[in-house]
């Protein structure tokens, strides 16, 4: 049967060509498309509403679903309540409408979409980087690897961040379970790939979260450097070392930088009889800032102490506190270092005998037994050298007492030193300070030798002076800026920072030139004097003996007739001091401040065997017998200057308490 041939309308498509580009076709469809548009426009608000109610509508169902049983009862009631409240409200229905219109307006308003991904610039820089990590977070077995050579970044790197120039600002990374992260070298090998994959030149903070197998690598700001030496918001026995990171610490300090003030967070290193940090060590390289944190903290100190202070330098960094109030001494002499850590050494003993005498007769500690006493002590090894040379002792020896027992007499022990030096440290000291500080450039193998724990950040290749890090006993290693706190007699330091530390130092009881009457040094404390307020001349200091038998010695000998001394507390033995001229002359280079030199001193078997007052160590010369000045005292190991009852004076060498005359 042969096929009929189709209409020829149905074939031929010219005449629906031409009905296509016709002229009434294409405005028809003009029209048309001008009138969707404008109803549109006259019923957007209407869509709108109507998408917003939609919205709304599968919110609610969503919540209906997710509302538990027992719950669902109370619900509908509830809703119940309130529809019947709106209605029973005057305008309560028109109000509703309103509300319910205007809800829908707000779920239904069109919303642009945030581009809130990665660029490709930066996608490609985290799949080099998950790739860089792939050979030390996988292994070969794993079913389900997170980290494989054909896998992607987008499992791992649950956040990211960058900075405006495409940078890694912070990142948050999965690991295996089975990663090593509770070693050291592990946890290195991957702090150096994403330290040079996430771009060199800056300083990353690395947080190990091992309950979550999660590694947080943020990007840190520098500390900031414009904070100078001013007086600090602490309590008796807290002292600022620096500051650190806003999270590192949950304390903050108002200070003043510049024309602002701000609160900071301070690094607080709390001393006393109940600190277990009760010493410090500071190392760094030559130029860091070890001798700024001394002067920092000798500022510090004497608001409520007295400070000695031991430059074994030599470069007169400490000048400026030469001849204040509080400060017992400024030495830079092997001879002087010697018998100022000699009388520490024994003032430390004759605290604790005084202390535990008191403790034993249901009495207070003594006040000159409370009150601080600090010792600075700035590169000790290079005296070291001097004393090996010469045959002497070396000062870190009476070091020792200080640093075992300080806590419990209220002493403590600051020693600064450079890395190079710092094998020839004793090993009290590196035994018995708890708190260490790190200044300057530093690789993470140095400071783990120091601190005993790596840092959690990278070093940066350049580091302003002050800046490194600190671990107070066994907390976490913190980033460290020290106060700003330069010598105010330097002349490249300038004005503001100059006139910053001189508004800090305690007043002169010492002329700065050593000519002339002088206020008397008592260092905090009454009584004791560093320099005659007649003649002005400057107070040695001799060795005391064996300060353990200082419970002996109760005959004092004779006192020049002024009576029997009683119990001289923790006398020690005086033995015959010498004359302190000839010491000062045999060493003119070294500073004299409120203690002298006691070069020419000798010790003494016992403590019974206590001077007289005839042979009591003076300055150079004794007073004449109408002077109503009194004799130099010799309080533990330091001269002082007391008048008793009737004019009388005595040579006492002992405590500092009152002592009885007769009559």
């Amino acid at each position: 049967m042969a096929r009929r041939p189709l209409p020829r309308i149905l074939t031929d498509s010219a005449p629906l060509a031409r009905m296509a580009h016709s002229t009434s076709l294409a405005r028809s469809r003009e029209l048309a498309r001008t009138a969707a548009d404008s109803a549109c426009d006259v019923f957007h608000p209407l869509i709108t509403i109507g998408r917003g109610l939609r919205r709304l509508g599968a919110a609610g169902r969503g919540r209906w679903i997710d509302t538990p049983r027992e719950s669902r009862g109370p619900l509908a009631f509830f809703i119940g309540a309130c529809v019947l409240v709106m209605c029973l409200v005057p305008y309560g229905p028109l109000l509703a409408l309103i509300a319910v219109m205007g809800a829908g307006a707000w779920a239904g308003r069109e919303r642009t979409p945030v581009e809130n991904g990665p660029g490709e610039a930066e996608r490609e820089r985290l799949q080099a980087l998950y790739e860089a990590l792939v050979p030390y977070f996988s292994v070969e077995g794993d079913p389900s690897p997170l980290y494989a050579h054909d896998g992607g970044w987008e499992r791992v790197f649950t956040e990211h961040a960058f900075d405006e120039s495409g940078r890694i600002e912070r990142l948050q990374l999965k690991y295996p379970a089975y990663f090593t992260d509770g070693e050291d070298q592990s946890r290195v090998r991957i702090e150096q790939v994403l330290y040079a994959k996430a771009g060199r030149g800056r300083e990353y903070h690395f947080g190990w979260d091992e309950l979550a197998n999660q590694l947080t690598v943020t990007v840190l700001g520098a500390l900031p450097a414009d904070i100078a030496a001013q007086r600090f918001v602490t309590s008796p026995g807290e002292t600022v070392l620096g500051f650190t990171d806003a999270d590192a610490v949950q304390r903050t300090l108002p200070v003043t930088a510049g024309d602002e003030t701000r609160d900071a967070p301070p690094v607080v290193w709390r001393t006393g009889p109940r600190s277990t940090e009760p010493h410090l060590l500071v190392l760094g390289q030559p130029g860091t800032g070890a001798t700024t944190l001394l002067r920092s903290i000798a500022l510090q100190a004497l608001q409520h102490g007295d400070v000695l202070v031991i430059d074994g330098g030599g470069t007169g960094e400490y000048g400026a506190l030469s001849g204040r109030r509080g400060v017992l001494g400024v030495e830079s002499g092997l001879a002087g270092a010697l018998a100022t850590l000699e009388w520490a050494s024994h003032e430390t003993e004759r605290r604790l005998i005084a202390a535990n005498r008191a403790r034993q007769a249901g009495r207070p500690a003594p006040e000159d037994t409370r009150r601080p006493l600090w010792i600075l002590a700035d590169r000790p090894t290079a005296l070291a050298h001097v004393a090996v040379a010469e045959g002497r002792d070396d000062p870190q020896r009476w070091l020792q007492t200080p640093l075992r027992h300080g806590r419990a007499a209220r002493i403590t022990v600051v020693v600064a030193d450079q890395f190079e030096s710092a094998e020839l440290l004793s090993e009290p000291v590196r035994a018995h300070t708890k708190a260490r500080v790190v200044l300057g450039p530093a690789t993470a193998e140095e400071v783990r030798a120091v601190l005993g724990a790596p840092p959690h950040t990278t070093p940066t290749a350049s580091v302003p002076p002050g800046r490194g890090y600190v671990r107070l006993g066994s907390a976490p290693v913190l980033r460290l800026q020290v106060p700003a706190t330069p010598d105010p007699l330097d002349d490249a330091t300038g004005q503001a920072l100059r006139q910053a530390v001189l508004s800090l130092l305690p007043e002169r009881t010492v002329p700065a030139d050593g000519a002339g009457p002088a206020t008397p040094a008592t260092g905090g404390r009454q009584g004791d004097v560093g320099t005659s307020a007649d003649t002005g001349r400057r107070v040695s200091m001799s060795k005391s003996g064996d300060a353990g038998d200082a419970g002996d010695a109760g005959d004092a000998g004779d006192a020049g007739d002024a009576g029997d001394a009683g119990d001289a507390g923790d006398a020690g033995d005086a033995g015959d001091a010498g004359d302190a001229g000839d010491a000062d002359a045999a060493e003119p280079h070294r500073d004299h401040t409120g203690i002298g030199d006691a070069a020419g001193a000798e010790d003494t078997a016992g403590a019974d065997d206590t001077a007289g007052a005839d042979d009591t160590a003076t300055t150079g010369a004794a007073p004449d017998a109408g002077e109503a000045a009194a004799p130099a005292e010799l309080v533990g190991a330091v001269v002082r200057v007391r008048t008793v009852k009737g004019g009388e004076s005595r040579a006492v060498n002992g405590s500092v308490e009152a002592v009885p005359t007769e009559g």
